[in-house]
């Protein structure tokens, strides 16, 4: 219900300086002044006001505040708004928001002023889930890619694809209203066929950059391979900086994988020491190793380490092969040990990791990819733009074939849909609830 007023806590359940209560909705303003010490019904828009909370009932003073009115629709939710300013700590918070609901306001729902700043056009959907990763951002890359998306650039980025194909299905509708002013032939392979083409190209464009954007977000998932006792456990300890996973003489002792997170100047590994990768007869080391199978499979980058001053053996070659396909860092470790000539050495146990650093730096520029905005902002905008790619496939395939012009038309119709779907002009209640659910109260 977007008619009644919602109020929450919108600062850390903790003690501290000052909370933030916030109220939106048609009644704000008046709930605020029935349990206020002055009359904000006058007051201006967007000032901030020296007061006391008053207990309607028993009419003593709870807290000295400071209370922020903001009037419709200049406002985030576009309704009425008002933040009190309270002292910090949990009890007091609490009181406050137990009369802002006795007085007449609704507990809000996670996210629902988002929601509501949505619902009511103040924001697109993309933006929506960008003010969602700008809380959750834990680097300065994440928090740049959250303000091109508060900042509206997925829309910015969508809007041609959009008009491109109204102005595809407009040819198509002047065609089937008055087919005596066009060639049907000519119609579909010089002027409609180019064009699905050339907004497929820019798509498929569109979509590799979005790999960069879930990158920076989500991390890299990256797994450390090797025979067993090349130095896997070290290299991850000294990535980590903590001894984290087991480390002795003894081949086989990682038996499980074993993981970790560390920042890179902005750019995040997600670390598995997966377990020495050999021939066994032994059961427990077996399900390690094939557990070690499959995180590769799943692995945006891989580090194959080998053992400096060592001859290259069949395992090692099978490792080679294993991994060729994927964005691989060979090192050469124990160089402490071991003379190494070529490629990338490191000790592992004497925390020099300086060159393979250098190396994921290389293959993954962070910096660059920040500066190549706007990128789709997750997984949902992704897989709707894959889906509107699918559509427009469909559609170059059925021209292609000679089918109907108003055949090519739903498909066309269906990327159109896809793409609005992106921004939430078309929407459905349950992707809003799944949504913003994840979002925290007073947000």
């Amino acid at each position: 219900m977007l008619t009644d007023t919602i109020a929450a806590i919108s600062t850390a359940a903790v003690d501290g300086a000052i909370s933030i209560i916030r109220m939106s909705g048609d009644e704000a303003i008046e709930i605020a002044n029935s349990m206020c010490s002055i009359d904000l019904s006058k007051k201006a828009s967007h000032t901030i006001n020296y007061a006391y909370i008053i207990d309607p009932v028993t009419k003593e003073e709870i807290d000295e505040v400071l209370i922020s009115v903001f009037k419709a629709p200049k406002t985030f939710t576009r309704e009425d708004v008002v933040e009190i300013n309270c002292h910090g700590g949990r009890y007091v918070t609490k009181k406050i928001l137990r009369i802002c609901l006795m007085q007449g306001a609704r507990l809000a729902e996670p996210g629902e002023f988002t929601r509501r700043a949505f619902l009511n056009g103040r924001i697109d959907l993309t933006q929506a889930e960008a003010i969602n990763d700008m809380i959750l951002a834990d680097s300065n890359e994440s928090r740049k890619l959250a303000m091109h998306g508060i900042r509206g650039s997925v829309k910015k980025l969508l809007e041609p694809f959009i008009q491109e194909i109204l102005d595809i299905i407009a040819n198509i509708e002047v065609n089937i209203d008055y087919p005596e002013y066009d060639d049907v032939e000519m119609l579909s392979n010089e002027i409609i066929l180019p064009k699905i083409e050339k907004w497929l190209k820019e798509i498929d464009k569109i979509l590799s950059r979005a790999e960069s954007g879930q990158i920076i977000k989500e991390g890299i998932p990256t797994a450390i391979v090797g025979k067993p006792n090349v130095g896997k456990s070290s290299l991850l300890n000294a990535l980590l900086e903590e001894d984290k996973a087991i480390v002795t003489d003894v081949a086989g002792t990682t038996r499980d994988i074993v993981e970790g997170h560390i920042h890179l100047d902005g750019l995040t590994l997600n670390l598995i020491d997966t377990a020495g990768i050999r021939d066994t007869t032994d059961i427990v080391e077996k399900i390690g190793i094939e557990r070690s199978l499959k995180v590769i499979q799943d692995a945006k980058l891989v580090i194959l380490v080998l053992e400096a001053g060592a001859e290259l053996d069949e395992e090692d070659q099978k490792l080679i092969e294993m991994t060729e396909d994927k964005t691989r860092i060979i090192v050469y470790n124990k160089n402490d040990l071991y003379e190494v000539k070529e490629g990338i050495s490191i000790s592992a146990e004497q925390k020099q990791i300086e060159p393979l650093i250098n190396e994921i730096h290389r293959l993954f520029d962070i910096h660059k990819l920040v500066a190549e905005e706007p990128v789709l902002g997750n997984e949902r905008q992704i897989s709707f733009m894959m889906k509107a790619r699918k559509n427009m496939l469909s559609a170059k395939e059925a021209i292609e074939m000679g089918l109907e012009l108003d055949l090519v038309e739903i498909d066309i119709q269906e990327a159109y849909t896809s793409l609005k779907e992106i921004l939430g002009e078309v929407h459905r209640e349950d992707l809003l609830d799944t949504l913003f659910s994840n979002f925290c109260l007073g947000k």
